[in-house]
Order: C-alpha cells, then structure tokens, then sequence
C-alpha cells in the first residue's frame, strides 16, 4: 500500500505539472489548444475521480502536500465534469472537517462549483471578467461580505487578490 500511495503522490505531481504547462492554451484563439486543453482536464478529470473512488480525498497526510494540492488543482480544472466538482467538493469539506485539508483551498472549490453550477459565488474567488480594467468577480451571496468571508478560510481581500493579477 505504502508504493501505491507514493506512486499515487508522484502520478498527481505529473498531472500537475502537465496542467500548468497546458493552463496558457486554456483561453487560446486557436481552437486545436483549447481542444488540448479541454482533453487534459477531462483526461485528468476522470482519473481523480477514479482516485477519488479507491483512496477518497487525497490528503497531505496520505499523499503529502504537494500531491494534495495537484489534486485541489485538478479538481479546479475539471470544469467540464460537475460530477467530480462535486464529488471532489464534498470529500474535500469532510477532509476540513477532520483537519486533514485547508478551508482556502476549500473555498475555491466551493466558488468554482457554484459558477460551473450557474449559481453565486461565496468568496468572490472567479473572476468574470474585466471593467475598466479591473478585474471583477461572478456574482456573489453576499457582496458586502465577500471579503469578511475571505479571511475566515484564510483568502486575503479582494483587492489584494486581483492587484497581483494586474499588468506590471
């Protein structure tokens, strides 16, 4: 069990560092790499949920860190796959429950699936798109809590969220 698990740890690495590479075509002009993009996530997709299946969340204590967070990661980026969202969703809030996984990380999950879901966000963690140049959130429960909610689960305000995503 013990080899199965660090090969687990090293196979959500790959599939990380595979995602990252790839993230840049997510919003290309060119259709063949959104198409490689969508692939991968759905590629990705589909194997944490077979993970998800055997090992349940995979946590830091079971994969390590880094693994754990490749997970959260892919799970993000299965936006075509609201069943792993989900699953990935409720797994991951019983895993905060015990201790064994971050509320931020939590968070995004939750803002993610909700917009996926055509519903409003909680911590105005995605952003719709652009005003005036400024970036600007999907809409949220409760916009005058937004940033109240955001230090709870440890996500600093908004404005110094989007600051580190304006041009230099």
């Amino acid at each position: 069990m013990a080899h199965d698990v660090a090969a687990l740890a090293v196979e959500l690495k790959d599939m990380a560092a595979a995602d990252h590479q790839a993230s840049a075509h997510a919003n290309s002009d060119d259709p063949a790499e959104q198409l490689a993009w969508r692939w991968l996530t759905a590629r990705h997709g589909d194997r944490l949920s077979e993970i998800m299946n055997e090992y349940g969340w995979p946590t830091a204590e079971r994969v390590g860190e880094e693994a754990a967070r490749a997970a959260w990661l892919i799970a993000q980026h299965a936006d075509r796959q609201l069943d792993v969202q989900r699953r990935a969703l409720q797994l991951m809030q019983q895993a905060v429950s015990a201790g064994s996984a971050g509320p931020r990380e939590l968070a995004f999950l939750r803002d993610r699936t909700l917009v996926n879901e055509g519903r409003k966000q909680v911590y105005g963690t995605q952003i719709a798109g652009l005003k005036d140049g400024s970036p600007i959130p999907w809409p949220c429960e409760e916009p005058e809590r937004m940033d109240e909610l955001r230090a709870e689960v440890g996500i600093e305000p908004f404005d110094e969220y989007v600051a580190k995503f304006a041009p230099t």
